[in-house]
C-alpha cells in the first residue's frame, strides 16, 4: 500500500498487518517516505491508538531497521533494565555491575539526560577518560571481559527510532504511548537480550504524572516484549522526590561508589532499596535464583563482599576512566534554607530537577553543553521535621550568575507544613507482569 493508505487506514481506525507496518518503517528509514507523510501517520496513531499487536509489529520493524547485536558467542543469560527517567534515577550504575557479579550478562545501551531529567551516560562522562562511545566490536569486547557495559547508542542501532524521534519533538506526537513503547522497546530488544526490567516512573519528577498513564504504558511494553519472545516485568515507581541525596552528574556517581562499597546513608536509602529491587527482578528473569528475595539476598551479598565495587572499577578501566574517584568538584556551595519550621509536605520534584539544570547540570537542546560537578545534595525529604534556617539542600555551582534561579526553583520546589506526613511513602507501587508463571523455563 502507498504511504497516503496507510495514513488513511490508521486515520479511520483500521489495524495495520506486520507487513504494513514493515514497508513504511523500512520505506522511512530509506528516505522513500517522506517527513510529512510519516508526521501525519504517526499524528492518526496519536488520535486512533494501536492494538498490541500492531505495537509489537512497529517495535520489531524499528528494530530490525538496523544492525540487531548478536551475543550468541557470550554464554550466559543476557538481561537489561530501563527506566522512563527521574531526577537522581543512577540505579544503572549500582544494578549493572551486581547483576554482572552475579553470573549474568548486562548490555545496557543508555540514553542522555534532556530537560529535568538526567541520563546514564552523562553521569559515566563525569568519570574522566570514560568512553561511552564504543564501537560495536568494542562493547562486545568490554562484555566479553566483565559480563557488562555501558553505552551509547551507535548510528546501525535502530536508525528509524532517531528519525521518528525527531519528527515526534516537532509534530506534538511525543505522547503517544505506542511511540513511546515501540521507542524504547525497539533499541533495548536490539542489544541482543534475552530479558528486560523496565522501571517506569510516576509522580511529579516523572513523564508519566498519573500512576494509571504510567501503567498503562508499563502493560504495553511488557505485552510487546514477551510478543517478540522476551522476559519482561515493569516496576511503577515513585517519583515524587529526588532518588538517592544528590541530583548533578558527579555528585551522583560519587553516590552510587559509596553504596556499592557498602556505605549506608539515611538519604540514600531510597536509591539503594530501588537498585537492589531491580537487580533482583534482574537476576529472577535471568534464571539465576529462583525468586524475587533470593535475588535481594544475592544483590545484598555482592554489596557486603565488594564485588560490586570491584566490578564497577573494573568496566571503568575497560572504557578508559584510569580511576572511578576522580570526580570534578565545583569551586562554589551555597545552602538552601528553611524559612520556617515544620516538615516537609510536599516535593515538586521536576523543579528540583531544573534547579541542577539551570546550574549547568542538564540540556535543554540535544547539543548542550553538560557541566559535570554542578548539582544539589539534598538534606532533608518527604516527611523530615525542619527549623527555620536549617538547610534543606546544599547547592554547588560554578557559575555565580546562575545561583539566584536555582535558589528560586528549590523555593519553589519545597513546601513546608506544620503536621507531619499521614501516609509511608511506597516507593514500589505496582508490578506489571510479575506473575512467576511468565517466567517458567521453556
Amino acid at each position: 500500500m502507498r504511504p497516503v493508505d496507510l495514513i488513511r487506514k490508521k486515520r479511520d481506525g483500521g489495524e495495520h498487518s506486520a507487513k504494513e507496518i514493515s514497508s513504511l518503517v523500512e520505506a522511512f528509514t530509506r528516505g522513500d517516505v517522506p517527513d510529512y507523510q510519516m508526521s501525519a501517520w504517526m499524528m492518526a496513531v496519536l488520535l486512533r491508538g494501536m492494538s498490541s499487536a500492531e505495537t509489537a509489529f512497529l517495535t520489531d520493524a524499528m528494530m530490525r531497521s538496523g544492525s540487531v547485536m548478536d551475543l550468541g558467542e557470550l554464554p550466559g543469560v543476557k538481561v537489561d533494565k530501563h527506566s522512563t527517567g527521574g531526577v537522581g534515577d543512577k540505579t544503572s550504575l549500582i544494578l549493572a555491575p551486581i547483576v554482572a557479579v552475579g553470573g549474568l550478562i548486562v548490555p545496557m545501551i543508555s540514553g542522555r539526560g534532556l530537560g529535568h531529567t538526567g541520563g546514564t551516560l552523562d553521569k559515566l562522562e563525569s568519570i574522566p577518560g570514560f568512553n561511552v562511545n564504543l564501537s560495536p566490536g568494542e562493547f562486545l569486547r568490554v562484555l566479553r571481559e566483565t559480563s557488562c557495559a555501558l553505552a551509547g547508542q551507535t548510528a546501525e542501532l535502530v536508525p528509524a527510532d532517531k528519525k521518528m524521534y525527531a519528527l515526534r519533538d516537532v509534530t506534538g506526537t511525543v505522547e503517544s504511548a505506542p511511540l513511546i513503547c515501540a521507542s524504547i522497546m525497539s533499541k533495548k530488544l536490539a542489544e541482543g537480550i534475552d530479558a528486560l526490567v523496565l522501571d517506569v516512573k510516576t509522580g511529579s519528577g516523572a513523564f508519566m504524572k498519573r500512576q494509571e498513564d504510567a501503567e498503562h504504558l508499563a502493560q504495553m511494553m511488557v505485552d510487546t516484549g514477551r510478543r517478540m519472545g522476551k522476559k519482561v516485568a515493569a516496576l511503577i515507581t515513585d517519583m515524587d522526590q529526588p532518588l538517592g541525596r544528590t541530583v548533578g552528574n558527579s555528585l551522583e556517581v560519587a553516590e552510587c561508589l559509596e553504596i556499592l562499597g557498602g556505605t549506608r546513608h539515611a538519604m540514600s536509602e531510597d536509591l539503594r532499596y530501588l537498585s537492589i529491587e531491580l537487580a533482583a527482578w534482574m537476576f529472577h528473569l535471568g534464571g539465576r535464583v529462583s525468586d524475587v528475595e533470593s535475588g535481594r539476598q544475592l544483590a545484598e551479598e555482592i554489596i557486603a563482599q565488594g564485588a560490586a565495587l570491584g566490578k564497577f572499577r573494573e568496566l571503568c578501566r575497560l572504557q578508559g576512566a584510569a580511576e572511578a574517584a576522580r570526580l570534578p568538584l565545583a569551586k562554589f556551595t551555597a545552602e538552601f534554607k528553611a524559612a520556617t519550621d515544620g516538615f516537609i509536605a510536599r516535593i515538586q520534584c521536576e523543579q528540583v530537577g531544573l534547579a541542577s539544570l539551570v546550574l549547568g547540570g542538564g540540556r535543554n537542546k540535544q547539543d548542550d553543553a553538560i557541566d559535570h560537578a554542578v548539582g544539589l545534595e539534598l538534606h532533608k525529604k518527604l516527611g523530615d521535621a525542619v527549623k527555620a534556617g536549617e538547610r534543606i539542600a546544599t547547592v554547588h555551582y560554578n557559575d555565580p550568575a546562575r545561583l539566584p534561579e536555582a535558589l528560586r526553583l528549590l523555593q519553589e520546589a519545597y513546601d513546608i507544613g506544620p503536621k507531619p506526613l499521614n501516609a509511608q511513602r511506597i516507593l514500589v507501587k505496582n508490578i506489571i507482569g510479575g506473575e512467576p508463571s511468565a517466567f517458567s523455563s521453556s
